[in-house]
Order: structure tokens, then sequence, then C-alpha cells
């Protein structure tokens, strides 16, 4: 199976299934000295970990994650730097009664097609399960960084339910488990989860990471565009169906002088009135803050019986039961902000390989 490396100069590859032993990443460009210990990966773990209200799946896994090389006496040293997390809390039992049937939405159907054999155990491989270690890369490309740049996620609209954006705080996104920005919001939604839940259904959402303090230069102007890596980096994640930058579609309605972002001179330096273009021109960064949004569809696994058909052309009735987000939107926020450090960290490293800079 091809395709399991993200990055250039940092580069993730990522192993593991969801009911396999253990998942993990091999992370290649990691400068040295940069200080690291477990605990500063697992404060981003936390944050995506299962299990922790009654809106996400019960599945209890801790998360815990283990440095296995590239990190001596709390610094890296340039060498592959190694993560491991131990599955503690697979059932599955809870898949036998379908493992020969292909399950609507999954990719039960294409992975068969392609590989003529899969691992029925909550998705095997293609389970969200393996993008915690995307978190965990992401949380080594944060320090790559450096406290210069700020990542920051949130949850802006669940399904027909939209923030109030003149209502937004930061802080609160810490303080409710819906990651949601307006406080206002949040009742409101988990009123509708709950209502989701006893009609045996899911919902989707849309995410949004901004990226604060990202200095001007990173990307190029053809295929290595920063914008265009944003989008295949957000658009990897489980269950996304459509990313935009900055003003995004909405700018198919607006004007040239709209969307432009006029620039002004002040205190000697080059500032934009607007950021319509989410911080990326021509495929490089402006210093403005680099904002992406992304829509996550429904969760696939529900337990309203829908038709399929088995591995052996037969019609069937499937209904997954089980442990499942009713919308895995809400977790996909940690792992949408570890995709754009990703990305950051990479063109970062590859902006001082060809231009210098610190």
């Amino acid at each position: 199976m091809s395709g399991n490396t993200f990055g250039h100069l940092f580069r993730v590859t990522s192993f593991g299934e969801s009911h396999g032993a253990a998942i993990g990443c091999v992370i290649d460009g990691v400068p040295p000295c940069l200080p690291l210990t477990e605990a500063d990966i697992q404060v981003y773990l936390d944050r995506r970990r299962p299990g922790q209200s009654r809106h996400t799946t019960q599945r209890r896994e801790p998360d815990r994650v283990q440095i296995l090389s590239g990190v001596f006496e709390g610094w890296t040293t340039g060498a592959p730097l190694a993560l491991t997390i131990v599955n503690e809390d697979a059932r599955s039992k809870d898949y036998s009664a379908i493992k020969d049937v292909f399950r609507p939405g999954h990719a039960d159907y294409t992975y068969w097609q392609k590989y003529g054999i899969r691992d029925y155990r909550g998705g095997g491989r293609s389970s969200a399960r393996e993008t915690a270690m995307r978190v965990a890369a992401g949380a080594v490309a944060r320090k790559v960084l450096g406290a210069e740049v700020s990542i920051r996620g949130a949850l802006v609209q669940m399904g027909p339910h939209a923030v109030d954006r003149g209502r937004w705080d930061w802080e609160a996104v810490q303080q409710n488990p819906l990651m949601c920005p307006d406080p206002d919001a949040v009742p409101v939604w988990e009123a509708f989860l709950d209502s989701i839940r006893k009609t045996s259904s899911s919902t989707g959402g849309v995410i949004e990471v901004v990226a604060s303090g990202v200095p001007a230069g990173l990307g190029a102007p053809t295929f290595d565009r920063l914008d265009a890596d944003l989008a295949k980096a957000m658009i990897s994640i489980p269950a996304a169906k459509g990313v935009e930058i900055g003003t995004g579609f909405a700018a198919a309605a607006m004007t040239g002088p709209e969307h432009n972002d006029a620039m002004r001179m002040q205190d000697g330096r080059v500032t934009f009135l607007s950021n319509h273009a989410g911080g990326v021109l021509g495929g490089i960064s402006t210093g403005q803050d680099v904002v992406v949004r992304l829509a996550i569809k429904p969760t696939s696994s529900v337990a309203t019986p829908q038709p399929s058909v088995d591995i052996h052309g037969h019609e069937v009735q499937v209904a997954t039961h089980g442990r499942h987000d009713p919308c895995v939107a809400i977790r996909g926020v940690p792992v949408a902000e570890a995709m754009m450090a990703l990305v950051l960290a990479d063109h970062l490293l590859r902006h001082r390989a060809q231009c210098g800079g610190g």
C-alpha cells in the first residue's frame, strides 16, 4: 500500500490499523536541538482522545504516546523520530456480523476492489483512528514552527447550525466539549446532537483553522503552492469532503475590488485591509493569518438499516452497531490543526533551504 508518507523535508510516515496492536509514525527531517518530551505531544492528543463526552465515541483509548527514537535527554537529535500509541480498547467482535458486508459511506467496497482483502475491524487502515498519529506529528511540527506561530481550530458549523461570528471567543473553544467558539451555540448544538442520536443517525460539520504569525514567503507559485498543499492536507483527513481557503467559495459571488485585499503602509510595513485570500497570494504566504475551512461529512457508521451488498453479490440490509461519533467533525478539529502544522513546518524548512534565513 502506497501513500502513507506526507511532506518533503518534514516527512511523516504513519502505520497501523484501528484494531491492530498499535499505531505509529516515523518523522524524518526534524531539526536537532529542539526541546521535546512525550508531554509536549500528549497535550494535543488529549484534545482528540475519544470518550471524553457523551457527544463522541465511547471507545476508551488513553492514547498515551511513546517516543522510541530521535530524542536524547529531552532534545531532538536530528535522527528519525519514531512515535507509537498502543491500541488498548479495540472491540473487534463488534464488527464480526458485518465482516462480509460493504457499509454504505465507508471505504469497504473500494478497499475490496483495490486490494482484494480488507480489515473489517473498524475499517482497518481507513479508520480515523490513524489520525491520532497526525496529531502527534503535528505537535512536533509546532516545535519546528516555534512559539511565534499560533495554530487554532474550531468547529464553526454543526449540521445546519452555524456560529454567530459576532460572538467568536477562542477561549470558549477550550471550555466546551464541542470545540465551539460561540458559547450561545453550544446548547443548541448539544440539543441537536441528542436528537440525532435518538434517530440513530449522524451529522456533519465545518471546521475552521487559523494560523497566526506565519512569515511571508512560504510556498512556491506553481505546483508547490502553499494553499495547494493545505488543500491536499485537509482533504486527506477522513470524512473531509470540501476545502476552502480564505473567503473560498463565497468569492465566486464577489467583484474583483471586493475580493482583492487592498494594501497600505503602516509603521513602515505593508498591511492589508482585509484577508479574503486567507493569507496566501500566488501560492505564497502574505504574512497574514492563514485561514482554512473544511467540510466534514456525516459519520458513515449509523444504526439505521441501509440497503447494501455483500462480498458474494447478495443484496442485504446493514446497520452498523458499536461505538461511533455522531459528529466526527468535533474530534476533527485537532486533526485539522495538526495538518496545518505539518504543511507550514514543511514549507518553512523548504523556504530556509532555498532562500536561507532563520
